[in-house]
């Protein structure tokens, strides 16, 4: 359950029960999927509840709308003090923050007459579970990037996961795993891809996925660990030769994959780098970072 009567969203500078929010039924958003969003993680640290990362998530918020022309009447400073201020009415410590920029009413394919800024938060556990994952490779692939803005955060474009999600789950597995429109590997349909072959990390370069902010914590988190990352293309061949994979997203956070179709991945979870970086993400989202509640 995502709301309860005492749950309180923000939405279009004020503060409201979530039972009293409503939108428009002929909204471009609701209709043609013109709109973006964002997944945030808040914590609860010992200097109090940190929301990770916040500013990264704000500014790829702001530049998603920037690339599909939706304006935002809302600084990155404004946004993460509209966050912090929302859990704290809420009373959440660990938490998943979901801000969306939808528009308004208007059912011609043209500029927004309107645009609305909403922030909710509710408690939940990691969403792709605890256990290691079993993936089917889609039938679907990951949209061409000329069709439209791959890093763009956008509401219409997670068809396309919903569709490869929902197949892998009807052919018996717990996700999907996308390849790219030239048959290279992708993502996940709401996470990065990371691989492991003797010693060494693999992911998808940058063009053809979403570029992930735990993605990118990830990264930063294996050089500290003085881990070696290749970025590149990369086929489906080379990840059913790897020894080990997992996938990462704030929702997902970093959770193994047993397997991807037949193939078993053979190095022991416990063993792999993936591990070493699941306890190390653990642990880095737990500490209080560079913005605090306090700074608001």
């Amino acid at each position: 359950m995502y709301f309860n009567n005492q749950t309180v969203l923000f939405l279009d500078g004020k503060f409201t029960k979530a039972t009293n929010a409503n939108t428009d039924l002929y909204s471009q958003t609701l209709h043609y999927g013109y709109g973006a969003f964002e997944g945030i993680r808040a914590y609860k640290t010992e200097s109090g509840t940190v929301v990770f990362k916040a500013k990264e998530h704000y500014e790829r918020l702001l530049k998603s709308c920037e690339l599909v022309k939706i304006p935002v009447p809302y600084s990155v400073e404004e946004l993460m003090a509209f966050t912090y201020e929302l859990l704290e009415k809420n009373k959440l410590q660990d938490a998943y923050v979901r801000p969306l920029v939808y528009c308004g009413q208007n059912m011609s394919l043209s500029a927004p007459s309107s645009v609305s800024v909403m922030i909710a938060a509710w408690e939940w556990g990691a969403y792709l579970g605890d256990n290691l994952l079993r993936l089917n490779v889609s039938s679907y692939c990951r949209p061409h990037p000329k069709s439209l803005h791959i890093e763009a955060k956008v509401c219409g474009h997670y068809v396309n996961s919903i569709l490869a999600t929902r197949e892998a789950k009807d052919n018996g597995f717990d996700e999907a795993l996308l390849l790219d429109c030239e048959g290279n590997l992708a993502e996940g349909p709401g996470a990065n891809l990371f691989f492991e072959k003797d010693g060494i990390l693999f992911t998808p370069q940058l063009g053809h996925i979403l570029p992930g902010i735990t993605r990118a914590t990830v990264l930063e988190l294996a050089e500290e660990l003085n881990l070696k990352v290749q970025q590149g293309q990369f086929s489906l061949d080379d990840l059913l030769q790897a020894d080990a994979a997992f996938y990462c997203g704030t929702a997902a956070e970093v959770v193994g994959i047993q397997s991807v179709n037949d193939y078993h991945f053979p190095l022991p979870w416990e063993k792999s780098l993936g591990k070493k970086l699941q306890e190390a993400y653990s642990k880095a989202v737990r500490q209080p970072l560079n913005v605090l509640k306090a700074e608001f």
